[in-house]
């Protein structure tokens, strides 16, 4: 029989797995073609001789007191008719003739050595690709259909290149060579699913650790990547090498390197950005080509806004946004994109709606309200908490007409209050809305206008709701995101606070149970 062991050898050989593997499967094979001969019912089994190929069928019986199943067990009484010293629990093991294998046996021994082999083989994929996510690979398509394209990455693996992982009017073509990254392997019931994309970030960063041998050696790193898959992306870099400029070398002679990666990806253009620390510097290198003549931040919210000359919005913006986008993306902040005349214009508004605020509030002249606004007071409610000493250091300001100010400040603020309580009478407003962390009595009577009236109604309300309410110009995006989730997190708190109770009463009854069955266990020792 040593046939067999050198077709277990060529199998292995073939497939790439472990000769044992194809074996157990011959065993399996055999003991299925045994029970088609003998029985179903019977608990068969073959064994192959690893050195001379020689095969063992037997078959086992269990020597019971109660027969369930006659087929695979037998009384002792039967038993010892055969082994004299049986004993419940044993297995009597009878020894079976080699089979003749006729037509269907043999075919269906094939089938179970086929589907073993198949599922190892698998497994075997699985475990040499499950640890290859995120590695450039080079294949060959085998096939595509619906746009979705099936790639051989050799070891007699396919991969699957989706449609919407392809870059856009890209043909692939049958047996075209294309590289990928493999950005998924998962295991599923037909077996090992390998899943290839070009059009993601990490793609052009592979790309490039191919091209530049910086940043494969780590001189140079790929700090952050934004496409626009087939048509533009920014990659920011950053050298480790003072001597070394990053965006040059990525670049390469003449463009030789970065023309290289353009190639590969359909004539995608790349600009090369040098990374920075300042997040404003950084947003000024993302966005070029265009001008950025100011940056403003908001580091709470993570947006910023960039003012360029009016000549140079188009080109920031870019061509339906793509440029401002793709920026976005690289620095991984909110872009608005003003003009220095829209900046400028606004930068009066709000210089004026807050100098109005001041002199109906306060009851003072255009000069003073102007020079509260130049030193950054935006509320009289700032005004009323701000240290007399701070407000007598604004130039022009003196003791008396600081103390002036800060005492109209809480006479006003007062007057605010007042007007509040009756409107909360009115609208029916909760307290527990008025004491809301963060919110003016202004904004307290618009939402109780808006029948918000307790703070669960704000934590109901969904942030395009809430800033409907208030307007864009009351509050951002972000922090009405903030203050609907703030209003719900009592729920949570009461949530957690029934689970704690809960568990607490679940180990007092389990305490008094143990107390009980104490006392039950200490009164038996006594009797």
């Amino acid at each position: 029989m040593t046939e067999l062991l050198q077709v277990a050898d060529a199998v292995a050989r073939e497939k790439n797995i472990n000769r044992e593997i194809v074996l157990e499967a011959m065993e399996e094979a055999i003991q299925k073609a045994g029970r088609s001969k003998y029985g179903h019912d019977h608990d068969i089994r073959a064994h192959i001789d690893r050195k001379s190929g020689d095969i063992d069928l037997k078959r086992y019986r269990e020597v019971v007191e109660v027969i369930e199943d006659e087929a695979q067990q037998l009384t002792l009484t039967e038993a010892q008719r055969i082994k004299k010293d049986a004993e419940i629990g044993e297995f009597l093991i009878d020894t079976l003739p080699p089979l003749d294998f006729g037509r269907i046996a043999a075919q269906t021994a094939k089938q179970v050595i086929v589907q073993k082999v198949r599922e190892a083989e698998r497994d075997r994929q699985y475990l040499e690709f499950k640890d290859r996510i995120g590695e450039l690979i080079n294949g060959a398509i085998k096939r595509v259909e619906y746009g979705n394209a099936t790639v051989d990455i050799g070891g007699r693996a396919e991969a699957m290149l989706r449609r919407d992982e392809a870059l856009p009017r890209e043909h692939l073509k049958s047996n075209e060579r294309i590289r990928a990254f493999i950005y998924d392997v998962r295991q599923e019931p037909r077996g090992p699913q390998i899943f290839l994309s070009r059009t993601r970030p990490e793609f052009i960063t592979k790309l490039f650790t191919q091209e530049v041998p910086e940043i494969y050696d780590g001189i140079i790193e790929v700090k952050a990547v934004a496409r626009d898959p087939g048509s533009r992306a920014k990659i920011a870099v950053k050298s480790n090498d003072s001597g070394i400029d990053p965006v040059g070398a990525c670049v390469g002679m003449r463009g030789s390197r970065v023309q290289a990666v353009v190639n590969e990806l359909q004539g995608e253009k790349i600009d090369i950005i040098p990374w920075n620390q300042d997040i404003a510097s950084f947003a000024v290198n993302a966005l070029a080509p265009a001008e950025v003549t100011k940056v403003v931040l908001d580091e709470v919210s993570k947006r910023m806004e960039v003012v360029v000359p009016d000549e140079q919005l188009s080109l920031a913006i870019g061509r339906r946004g793509q440029n401002v986008r793709l920026a976005s993306i690289l620095i991984g902040w909110d872009i608005d994109i003003l003009t220095e005349e829209e900046e400028s214009q606004r930068r009066a508004e709000e210089f004026s709606k807050r100098s109005t605020l001041f002199i109906q509030g306060l009851d003072v002249d255009e000069v003073i309200a102007h020079l509260l606004v130049a030193e950054g007071f935006t509320s009289i409610q700032e005004i009323a908490e701000t240290p007399i000493d701070e407000l007598n250091r604004i130039q022009g300001f003196e003791e008396d007409i600081s103390q002036e100010l800060q005492g109209r400040s809480k006479m006003w603020l007062d007057e605010q209050q007042k007007q509040l309580k009756i409107k909360q009478k009115e609208l029916g407003i909760n307290n527990d809305l008025v004491e809301f962390e963060g919110l003016t009595p202004d904004i307290i009577i618009r939402l109780g206008e808006n029948n918000v009236k307790s703070r669960d109604d704000l934590a109901d309300l969904a942030t395009d709701e809430l800033l409907e309410i208030l307007g864009e110009e009351t509050i951002s995006h972000s922090d009405a995101e903030k203050m609907i989730m703030h209003a719900r997190s009592h729920w949570f708190a009461e949530e957690d606070a029934k689970e704690d109770e809960g568990n607490v009463e679940s180990i007092t009854s389990e305490a008094a149970d143990m107390t009980e069955n104490n006392i039950k266990v200490e009164a038996a020792r006594n009797a």
